[in-house]
C-alpha cells in the first residue's frame, strides 16, 4: 500500500485514542471514521469499563458519532481506521453501516472478524462487502495491547 497521509494521521489518532482507553482501564482500542479528504466524522475508544456497556467498542462509538454528524446511518463513502482488527459485533455494525473500507493495525488472533478468525467483512453471503487493509502500523498497535495486558498480569 502506498503511503497515505490521511490514513497515517487517522491511524496516529486511533493509537492515541487507544492510549486514552488504557488510561481508563479499558482494552486499548481506538477508531476514527474519516473521509477521503481527511475530514474526521467520528472517533471512539473502548469505553466498556468506563460506561458499563458491553457494546461500547471503539468502532461502534466512532460509527455512531459519524452517523450523527452525517444525519444518516449510511456511511458509504468513508474509511474506518482502527488500531485492532474488528470483532464480530463491530464487523456486523460496519457492514450494516455500508462502510466501504476498513484499515486496521494489529490482527486479533482470538476474536478478529476481518480475516483472522472470521471474515465477516468480506463474507459473500452478506449484502455488503468491505475492502480490508490490515497490518497498518501493526507493531505499534500490537505494542499498546501487549503493554496493557502485561501490566494486568504483573499486577494480578
Amino acid at each position: 500500500m502506498r503511503p497515505d497521509p490521511v490514513l497515517d494521521a487517522s491511524m496516529a489518532r486511533a493509537i492515541a485514542l487507544a492510549h486514552e482507553a488504557a488510561a481508563d482501564d479499558d482494552v486499548p482500542v481506538g477508531a476514527v471514521v474519516v473521509t477521503r479528504e481527511g475530514v474526521v466524522l467520528g472517533e471512539g475508544r473502548n469505553r466498556r469499563e468506563a460506561d458499563g456497556d458491553p457494546t461500547a467498542h471503539a468502532e461502534v462509538l466512532a460509527l455512531r458519532e459519524a452517523a450523527r454528524v452525517r444525519g444518516t446511518w449510511r456511511l458509504d463513502d468513508v474509511t474506518l481506521v482502527v488500531s485492532l482488527e474488528p470483532c464480530t459485533m463491530c464487523a456486523g455494525a460496519i457492514v450494516l453501516a455500508r462502510v466501504p473500507r476498513v484499515v486496521f493495525g494489529a490482527w486479533d488472533p482470538k476474536a478478529g472478524a476481518a480475516g483472522s478468525v472470521r471474515d465477516v467483512l468480506r463474507d459473500a453471503r452478506l449484502n455488503h462487502r468491505v475492502e480490508v487493509i490490515g497490518g497498518v502500523r501493526e507493531a505499534e498497535c500490537g505494542a499498546v495491547l501487549r503493554e496493557f495486558f502485561e501490566a494486568r498480569r504483573d499486577s494480578g
